[in-house]
């Protein structure tokens, strides 16, 4: 793709988000598009939200489970930023008005007490380098009409990421197995996905690591209290307004969230 393409669909979709309206899917209109291109269109997106005013504090890591692989045609997660715009905490209410096709993952947040930067980053180098895991939702929402995504359409959309909850109990993550702590997400009172750590890329301290090193080769590092939110431990949920939710993660605590 050229630089003037790529900029131009990186000013539609952070209109997208903005103005919370959808966009035909980018590759339905440039069959030509790589991943490479994705990135690219993904920065100018991001550079948008940051010349506005916007601070990142964090990064997602998306695309973990094999289903969602096998999906999509790919053998690899992905990748988008999170910022001070993004976040919520626990109990907080979520305007639906700001979001477009939103649906909730639970998933384990990391927080970062030392820098990480690949390549050879290891599950027990993220680690070492942990503050604390804790229990989060992260309310995916793609700005691609009716989620008709590829790879591709995903990755330009900053991995789509719409806004997170992160719960109010911070864990050491040397005080519980993050490869068979088990997930309950209740929406309205009812158990709707259960699922547990390995449904992230086998542990979500895999991920972590995949991350840093794919970052790593692009001389950018994970920071010293930046959260890195590490893949969706069941399936996803579809939210709207009225809606009630909470997460319980085995070991770590909960998080709860309401769409107003």
């Amino acid at each position: 793709m050229t630089p003037h393409t790529i900029e131009a669909l990186g000013d539609e979709l952070y209109d997208a988000l903005t103005h919370c309206h959808v966009v035909e899917p980018l590759t339905a209109r440039h069959a030509d598009i790589t991943i490479e291109d994705a990135y690219a269109i993904q920065q100018r997106l991001n550079a948008r939200r940051l010349a506005a005013g916007e601070r990142v504090i964090g990064k997602k890591i998306g695309v973990t489970s094999q289903a969602v692989m096998n999906m999509l045609g790919v053998n690899q997660p992905d990748f988008g930023l999170l910022t001070d715009a993004m976040v919520y905490n626990e109990g907080e209410a979520i305007a639906a008005s700001r979001l477009i096709q939103p649906k909730a993952e639970g998933e384990i947040a990391f927080v970062l007490k030392k820098d990480l930067q690949g390549p050879g980053v290891t599950a027990a180098d993220v680690l070492a380098a942990t503050e604390g895991v804790m229990a989060c939702f992260e309310i995916v929402d793609s700005r691609i009409r009716d989620w008709k995504i590829k790879i591709q359409d995903t990755v330009a959309d900053n991995a789509s990421c719409g806004v997170f909850v992160l719960g109010d109990r911070l864990v050491d993550p040397r005080a519980v197995d993050l490869h068979t702590c088990g997930m309950v997400l209740e929406k309205n009172g009812e158990i709707v996905v259960t699922g547990a750590g390995a449904a992230t890329m086998g542990s979500p301290l895999t991920a972590v690591a995949w991350l840093a090193n794919t970052l790593g080769r692009m001389g950018v590092a994970l920071k010293a209290g930046e959260v890195i939110l590490s893949g969706a431990l069941g399936a996803m949920v579809p939210v709207q307004r009225g809606d009630s939710l909470r997460v319980t993660i085995g070991g770590i605590g909960g998080c709860s969230v309401r769409f107003i």
